[in-house]
């Protein structure tokens, strides 16, 4: 039996609504993107088998709002799940998915350098109207999880998750770079429920970064407490920031390196 089969008879057997269940069901196996008591957002969610599979791993605590052009027939066995018909490039659908993720719509989303978002999961699965011609559908294919992107960062709280789809080709290298820089870790895969010819690759994206610096940002702060390792600590709106060969009660100027969810990296550039 062709793997393609399996998981299609697969999801009929077990009640989904699209063998592409099981693909969402492995990734989260392999990195547990989504918990218990989570709020997901699924981007291109009809006829929406992720968002049935979402909704069990958030469970009744949860919630799971999936937003797509088509019009997603109800779920009369998942209360957690609400649909919205919509266009997530159109400011007012990112208004009501803010808005159904208990966020304040009227308040400024996260952003790569500011305070996260209402949302713990962004995950998308669109893919192109296939036209036939590889580079054309690939590129249509990037454009997609570019748009997906920009909304995670919209959307996603800090230390957030993200899953993409996207065809393999020109830039997507440069596009998991881009990914890389707002998440901890980046991983690429191709779930064992994608068809043999298939080009699609996932990325994951866990644990997303903010925070008020960013890596390369100059700035004056003044070390308020000493780390463990004997490093000062600046505290830059209530976000730690260690310094070497500086103490307490020091005003320098720095030079932010790396940056984590909750804390970064900076080096003493004013003795440069």
């Amino acid at each position: 039996m062709a793997r393609k089969d399996h998981y299609y008879n697969k999801a009929k057997q077990e009640g989904y609504r699209s063998r592409a269940a099981y693909k969402l069901k492995q990734l989260d196996q392999l990195e547990n993107v989504i918990s218990g008591g989570d709020t997901v957002v699924d981007l291109g969610a009809a006829p929406g088998g992720w968002l049935e599979v979402a909704a069990e791993a958030v469970g009744p605590q949860g919630q799971v709002i999936g937003v797509d052009l088509q019009r997603i027939r109800d779920f009369d066995d998942h209360d957690t799940i609400e649909t919205l018909r919509g266009d997530m490039t159109e400011e007012r659908t990112r208004e009501r998915v803010i808005e159904a993720a208990g966020g304040d719509d009227s308040a400024q989303t996260g952003t790569a350098t500011g305070t996260g978002g209402p949302v713990d999961v962004v995950i998308s699965d669109m893919a192109p109207n296939m036209s036939g011609e590889y580079s054309l559908d690939q590129a249509r294919s990037l454009h997609l999880a570019r748009q997906a992107f920009e909304t995670a960062l919209e959307l996603l709280d800090t230390d957030g998750d993200f899953i993409v789809k996207v065809f393999e080709g020109p830039d997507v290298d440069d596009f998991r770079a881009d990914v890389e820089e707002e998440f901890q870790y980046v991983r690429a895969t191709s779930p064992k429920a994608s068809r043999d010819e298939s080009s699609e690759i996932y990325f994951i994206g866990k644990g997303r970064l903010t925070s008020p610096v960013s890596s390369g940002d100059e700035l004056e702060v003044e070390i308020v407490d000493t780390g463990t390792e004997g490093d000062g600590i600046a505290s830059v709106e209530g976000y730690r920031l260690f310094v070497p060969g500086t103490a307490e009660g020091d005003v320098v100027t720095v030079r932010v390196g790396d940056v984590k969810p909750n804390f970064g990296f900076a080096e003493r550039i004013d003795e440069e």
